[in-house]
């Protein structure tokens, strides 16, 4: 599908990624609603990650199972504690790998404030920093964390501009027009981190080996495959 950018879209829908639209934004999400938005890697589905019906309605969206569970959107690093167990993790580590292209599984321990109706049957869960400025405007406005996974119908191929899952766009209150993204469709580097020391890939992304530098430079090790 082609990627050229227009204004013909006719839906009402589509609004430029830009701060003068985040404030509608963050209202779409108090409210209860999906919204879809540029990301440092993909386009992604974005919701109040602690309103279940929201989040049911993202893997309706998607045709996506409920066993499959989704990642976490905060708007700055210092925001992670309050959903996930950061305490055994070195000193600067997450600062190192985030903001970026990178998203850090985690325990969500008992003080995380994350509802349990989000990935019930999980301990873990995915957190995200992207390094793209109007996710983490409107995750701040939120004030919350937001329920986020790329914007597609699961199993095809992920979007890089809006055209590619222009298909969806009405199941969104609105679609944020970032232009094209640049990453080439490998999505975020996902590295489990809920074992003291230890790092596990669990899909190589886009950014692999700079990641894997930062942890061993931190001193984890790579966790033995089983």
């Amino acid at each position: 599908m082609a990627c050229g950018l227009d204004n013909k879209t006719g839906t009402g829908l589509v609004r430029p990624a830009t701060d003068a639209y985040a404030p509608e934004a963050v209202e779409a999400l108090r409210d209860g609603k999906v919204i879809a938005v540029p990301t440092d890697t993909l386009y992604g589905f974005a919701c109040d990650a602690c309103s279940l019906e929201a989040v049911n309605r993202i893997y309706e969206i998607k045709g996506r199972k409920h066993t499959s569970p989704l990642a976490i959107c905060v708007g700055d690093v210092s925001d992670i504690y309050r959903f996930a167990v950061t305490d055994h993790l070195p000193h600067g580590l997450l600062d190192s790998l985030l903001p970026g292209p990178v998203t850090v599984v985690l325990s969500r321990g008992d003080s995380s404030v994350l509802e349990r109706s989000l990935n019930p049957g999980f301990d873990s869960i995915g957190v995200r920093v992207p390094d793209s400025n109007f996710i983490r405007v409107i995750a701040r406005g939120s004030g919350t964390a937001l329920a986020l996974t790329s914007a597609n119908l699961s199993g095809q191929s992920s979007s890089v501009c809006i055209r590619d899952f222009e298909n969806l766009w009405e199941h969104c209150a609105f679609v944020y027009d970032g232009g094209v993204l640049p990453s080439g469709r490998a999505g975020s580097t996902v590295v489990d981190l809920t074992t003291p020391h230890k790092y596990k890939i669990l899909r190589p992304g886009s950014a692999k080996e700079e990641t894997v530098a930062i942890l061993e430079k931190h001193s984890l090790v790579e966790s033995a495959a089983r």
